[in-house]
């Protein structure tokens, strides 16, 4: 193994060891449809254009060619289409939760803006906010008068959602065990069903579309959390589960146990995935790829970090993009690797005349076996740029660039 660049020599100087870019066609998927165009479907805006329309299986296509607008696929092997840019909530609550969360006022805007433009998944989480962003994402719903039949709500349960003065959140650590805080975290089949109903009333709606748990939890059994997400489902609460930042076996693990007791499976895996953190590339994506499972990744900007601007209140204060990217916790060698990626997604992006962040959204969306990014965005012009990244075609040439700067890391996000 070649020694890792030292963090002052610019990328190109080195030839690093480094995870091999996915073969498009070394891995056939089940839907025996590997031409994106046949599996996913154009928001077309009301203007006058005539596109192409064709038909494969059950789903009606648009010719990607016709318009520059949205674009819908199937969520794994589900028959459910989710927009290929989902709308991540985290970032909404309350800014006394974190700094750089917007309140409802400049939240709530935003998300109408991503419904207009076509954007009809949103994710959030019960922890997000202390359930403050479940009940923001609830306000939308009925304020703007969105049919529930037409938007997609994902939402999470694992973390402590507190009341009162605590000052605990999924940063942080769970508070000390109490008659009133013990079972009000984990994975366990009571806080799973007393999760699911707050989250229901806090969301002001009847079901969740896609119901994900947002870790792996070591202190209750794999059967028991199956179980009682199979139970959600059969009872009409839930129409899909998925899950989030796990390792591969035990995501392996879970999917066995349901299939061997015939039990609702995962449709999803949520998980940290972009162009400066590749490691999901070496066990979780070809899991995925295999089993069916649509790959939803989070932070595909690396928390603001591939976007490129500076000085944003998220870059001075949020911890988790300084504990997982940032230059002092981060291993040499790693900042090198970040620097040298972020280079030459900038180089393309200044080529291109477009922003970094539609260069990083561009090279995911390519990756084989992502469905569909999940995007903070916490101004509305941001919107069109991320729509735009869907119909930006990086060269053969630009993606080996990219990947080419990429050195193995830590696993992080989860551990």
């Amino acid at each position: 193994m070649r020694n890792p660049p030292t963090p002052n020599t610019h990328a190109s100087e080195h030839k690093r060891q480094r995870v091999a870019p996915f073969n498009n066609s070394a891995h056939a998927h089940h839907r025996n449809d590997d031409d994106a165009s046949f599996r996913s479907l154009i928001y077309l805006p009301q203007v006058a254009t005539s596109p192409r329309i064709c038909n494969t299986m059950s789903t009606a296509v648009l010719d990607t060619s016709a318009t520059k607008g949205m674009v819908y696929t199937r969520l794994g092997q589900t028959g459910l289409h989710v927009s290929r840019i989902i709308l991540g909530c985290m970032s909404y609550g309350s800014s006394e939760w974190q700094p750089w969360v917007l309140d409802a006022d400049q939240a709530l805007p935003i998300m109408k803006a991503a419904w207009d433009a076509g954007i009809n998944t949103f994710d959030t989480a019960d922890a997000y906010a202390n359930g403050e962003s479940e009940r923001i994402l609830g306000r939308f719903l009925r304020e703007y008068q969105i049919p529930r039949s037409q938007v997609i709500i994902a939402t999470k349960c694992f973390f402590q959602v507190v009341d009162g003065d605590m000052k605990v959140n999924l940063l942080g650590m769970p508070a000390p065990p109490s008659k009133t805080s013990v079972n009000q975290w984990g994975l366990s089949r009571k806080h799973i069903f007393d999760a699911v109903d707050a989250s229901l009333q806090r969301l002001g709606v009847e079901y969740i579309d896609l119901y994900q748990i947002h870790r792996w939890d070591y202190n209750t059994p794999i059967e028991e959390t199956m179980e009682a997400l199979h139970d959600l489902v059969k009872l009409g609460k839930v129409r899909y589960i998925g899950a989030s930042s796990m390792h591969a076996w035990q995501f392996a693990k879970a999917q066995f146990i349901a299939k061997q007791r015939e039990w609702t499976p995962f449709v999803s895996m949520q998980n940290l995935y972009n162009a400066v953190y590749r490691e999901e590339e070496r066990d979780m994506v070809p899991l995925c790829r295999d089993l069916g499972v649509g790959v939803i990744p989070w932070s595909p900007l690396a928390r603001g970090l591939l976007a490129g601007k500076k000085g944003s209140v998220r870059e001075q204060t949020d911890k988790a993009r300084e504990r997982w990217f940032g230059k002092t916790n981060a291993a040499e060698f790693e900042q090198a690797t970040n620097d040298a990626v972020l280079d030459r997604v900038r180089a393309i992006a200044e080529r291109r005349g477009v922003s970094m962040a539609r260069v990083a959204i561009a090279w995911l969306v390519n990756r084989p076996g992502v469905t569909a990014p999940i995007v903070g965005i916490n101004k509305p012009e941001y919107i069109a740029d991320m729509i735009a990244a869907l119909h930006l075609q990086l060269s053969a040439d630009e993606v080996k660039e990219i990947d080419d700067a990429y050195y193995p890391k830590r696993v992080v996000g989860f551990v």
